[in-house]
């Protein structure tokens, strides 16, 4: 692969990255729900946020642009620096009761940090072995996670205290010390024959999604996501309408949950490795579903505050487990020639599965209750799981799934 860097220096790089994205994420995904809810909207109206994050659904659009022209290098300084620059002028902003200066700023967070993953994503793809992957993974959701830790957990909490100016001159420190591993990037150049395949920006992803197994892997990865997408969309205005704080919603969502998600970052990497694709996917994936049981009972009132916590904290670890695993696999579909639009195309996935699955629980929750809504996305994500087991061990989508989803 002729990269110049040692394996301390790419971990730290794609470490400080994934750490970058996590950061603004954490804030607007765990600050902007809760506060809504305590506002008075109702879970549909809530729900309507998740179009905000259409960048991360989209930027396939683009990914084919970004993955094929300048230099990585590049992107990455010119994103990572415009996302300190935004961060230092929303902390001198006057938002008052404005919302819609605060849903402008997720945007556009949103459009940097979405471009920025896909350079990112391609980064990890091409440096890394088949064998590093699982370990990788598990790098990229610990480090995005720590950055949701400071962002939906120490800064909602600082948000509580303080204001608007704090939170987001602190974020701009913390995003600008993410540029510094930037600057050592060196990378072997794209031959111009690669570089020239897919410089069209709205047909490169259509000739990598249409590449034979590319649908039905898209598809899988819907199912798997579905009904726990379902799940991890409404739990912000849960805690909200079961008395918490926006100062103990931090703690437990943003502090303690990705918290205990960071050992399931490090045993998700680990079990990965250990077990091989097919086994951690379908372990994980239904222990995942497990967990939302206690979301059920304490929907049903029974259990109190500390099931909610024994919820959070099983729920981060084993969730992430199954992500770690996920995201593992959608690595080994992509070619590394094409790296950026593939992985970019599967990752969009996640992200498009997410409304309508916001949507669906939003609606039954308004309707019926979060009992019936908690139900509904606990037996889809084991469906979903098993669906995904039972169709790649009938047929993996392509040679590069089929080569590691029954090895270890």
């Amino acid at each position: 692969m002729n990269w110049t860097q040692g394996s301390t220096q790419r971990i730290t790089l794609l470490s400080a990255l994934y750490f970058a994205q996590g950061l603004p994420y954490g804030f607007f995904t765990q600050a902007l729900p809760a506060l809504l809810r305590k506002a008075g909207y109702s879970l549909t109206m809530i729900s309507a946020l998740s179009l905000l994050y259409l960048p991360w659904a989209l930027k396939f659009l683009w990914a084919p642009y970004i993955d094929h022209v300048g230099t990585r290098r590049t992107w990455l300084l010119v994103l990572q620096i415009s996302s300190v620059a935004g961060a230092l002028l929303l902390s001198v902003a006057d938002p008052g009761h404005h919302l819609t200066l605060v849903l402008v700023a997720a945007f556009v967070f949103n459009i940097i940090a979405a471009t920025q993953d896909i350079v990112t994503d391609g980064l990890a793809v091409r440096m890394l072995e088949p064998s590093e992957l699982g370990t990788a993974n598990g790098i990229q959701v610990g480090a995005y996670r720590i950055g949701m830790i400071l962002g939906g957990g120490v800064l909602l909490m600082l948000f509580d205290r303080t204001g608007w100016s704090t939170v987001f001159a602190c974020m701009g420190a913390l995003l600008a010390l993410t540029v510094l591993p930037v600057f050592s990037l060196r990378e072997p150049p794209i031959s111009a024959a690669t570089r020239g395949q897919q410089r069209l920006l709205f047909t490169g992803w259509v000739k990598r999604l249409i590449k034979p197994g590319t649908l039905m892997f898209v598809f899988l990865i819907c199912c798997y996501r579905f009904g726990d997408s379902m799940v991890s969309s409404i739990l912000n205005p849960f805690l909200s309408d079961q008395g918490l704080t926006l100062a103990e919603i931090g703690a437990m969502k943003g502090i303690v949950g990705s918290g205990t998600s960071l050992l399931g970052a490090v045993l998700g990497g680990w079990f990965v490795t250990r077990v091989g694709r097919r086994h951690a996917l379908l372990f994980s994936g239904l222990a995942q579903a497990l967990t939302y049981v206690s979301y059920i009972v304490a929907a049903l009132h029974v259990g109190g505050v500390a099931m909610l916590w024994f919820a959070t904290v099983t729920e981060g670890v084993i969730g992430t487990m199954a992500t770690v695993a996920l995201f593992t696999l959608m690595m080994d579909a992509s070619d590394p020639d094409h790296a950026g639009t593939d992985y970019t195309l599967f990752a969009s996935t996640v992200v498009v599965v997410f409304t309508p699955a916001n949507f669906v629980a939003a609606a039954i929750g308004d309707a019926f209750g979060y009992f019936p809504a908690f139900i509904t996305g606990t037996v889809l994500a084991a469906a979903g799981t098993l669906a995904l087991v039972r169709i790649l061990d009938a047929k993996p989508t392509s040679a590069r799934v089929a080569a590691v989803w029954s090895s270890r």
